[in-house]
């Protein structure tokens, strides 16, 4: 009976957090609308309010999605707000919260501290003040690294106060694996910059492996062991960028879309930065819809795959597929159990695993078919046009084949609502709109097969 009580409690307590959470970002994409709305913001006319909560929830969902061009309509002004809500997006509001509550030295009370403890997918809450720790240095660390090492290359093309400026927003976005730039064209321009993209390409990765990981990659050498759980993010995060890597040398043909005089290694990087972009981080060398069929329906995996559980990227996470691999592996091989480094992965994290990718996918194809009836397919596109679109959103990637300056009312709403679900996660957004409750089973009915396949 305790344990029904203790089970009901905790049920409680999540739902309320969960909404918590919700509202929270709910109020910072509110705050962003407002101020993308101010006229200080734009060049000329304010923008429409659909158009400002647009580029508000895009922000701070970190997809970069966008129905106006960032570099023609924002002011400085407005590009530092999107670059603010980026921010707390990708570190998550709480992060901010716990680093006002150590300036004002203030002690966490029990509430924020479970707070943090969902919002970073930790275990244990003991481990809440370390890993808050490790976020806010690895984040701040990692993006003025960033900002150096672009600086090397921006100051010579643009001045230093300019200069900086973009290689300070460049910085984040790559970081946060988000696809906004400031360039009007994302990085097409800098395709034959193998530098540059190299520098992006390092930032999306330290971005989407999640701050998890590299706290035990950090530690490593004083517990000389890493987690189940980084091990299987580092294995399937490798697996599917050389994976990637390959399939898109095939598909592309070595790239041959870029001019014939390009060198090897300048198509190797852009190859590289294709196939890690997907990856939820949305910035482009290469116009998407000019790419081979191949190419797209690799990419529109990719982004559905997403990144890491704990870091700036979306998608169902390289866990849920790595489990998911390895269970299937396991099954065909006639073994009970899915193993990996020698643990074996519980049953309820299997179910779960199943549970998101049911969920997943019926989101998609419900945001899927409500598009085919809103949106205009062009003639030279099928139905990927709009499919690509919906996994770009739900990804929280910020990939385009051209849909979204283009969409309707009803259009921006269901895109919104697909960025909005990625980022703050499925389970969350059901914990939220359901009244879900612990019941104990006090019977059960005799077990029976069916016909599976």
């Amino acid at each position: 009976m305790e344990k029904i009580r203790h089970s009901k409690f905790y049920d409680l307590f999540l739902n309320t957090l969960s909404k918590k959470m919700v509202m929270g970002f709910i109020l910072i994409i509110a705050i962003g609308t407002l101020m993308l709305s101010l006229p200080v913001a734009t060049y000329g006319r304010p923008v429409a309010f659909i158009n400002a909560l647009f580029t508000a929830t895009s922000a701070t969902c970190i997809t970069g999605l966008t129905v106006v061009n960032t570099a023609d309509t924002w002011t400085p002004f407005g590009q530092v707000a999107i670059m603010v809500m980026t921010e707390i997006g990708a570190l998550g509001y709480m992060t901010f919260a716990v680093l006002l509550f150590n300036v004002m030295r203030r002690h966490l009370n029990l509430s924020t501290q479970l707070m943090v403890k969902e919002s970073l997918n930790l275990e244990h809450l003991h481990d809440t003040k370390s890993v808050m720790q490790y976020v806010i240095i690895l984040s701040a660390l990692f993006q003025a690294a960033g900002m150096a090492l672009f600086a090397f290359d921006f100051i010579p093309r643009y001045g230093w106060s300019r200069g900086l400026y973009v290689s300070l927003f460049h910085s984040v976005m790559s970081f946060c694996n988000a696809g906004f730039d400031i360039f009007g064209n994302s990085l097409m321009g800098f395709r034959d910059d193998s530098y540059m993209l190299l520098v992006t390409t390092l930032l999306i990765v330290a971005g989407g492996l999640g701050f998890l990981v590299w706290r035990d990659l950090l530690l490593f050498h004083e517990r000389k062991r890493l987690t189940l759980n980084s091990k299987l993010t580092l294995v399937t995060t490798l697996s599917l960028f050389v994976i990637g890597f390959v399939i898109l040398l095939v598909t592309e043909g070595d790239l041959s879309i870029l001019p014939k005089g390009t060198t090897w290694f300048n198509r190797t990087i852009n190859t590289l930065f294709l196939s890690v972009t997907p990856r939820t981080a949305g910035l482009v060398s290469l116009p998407t819809e000019s790419l081979r069929p191949g190419s797209i329906f690799l990419i529109m995996i990719l982004m559905f795959i997403g990144g890491t559980p704990g870091s700036t990227a979306g998608g169902i996470k390289t866990t849920t597929f790595g489990v998911l691999m390895i269970q299937s592996i396991a099954q065909l091989r006639g073994k009970k159990d899915a193993e990996f480094a020698h643990r074996r992965f519980s049953q309820a994290n299997v179910s779960r695993a199943l549970l998101l990718i049911f969920m997943a996918s019926v989101v998609i194809a419900l945001a899927t078919l409500v598009l085919t009836q809103t949106e205009k397919i062009p003639r030279n596109f099928g139905l990927e046009y709009i499919v690509f679109e919906v996994l770009s959103a739900f990804g929280t990637v910020g990939l385009s084949l051209g849909l979204t300056p283009h969409l309707t009312v009803i259009g921006k709403v269901v895109i919104m609502l697909l960025m909005f679900i990625g980022r703050v996660g499925i389970f969350t957004t059901l914990y939220t709109l359901s009244r879900r409750q612990v019941k104990k089973n006090l019977i059960r009915y005799p077990e029976e097969n069916i016909l599976i396949g």
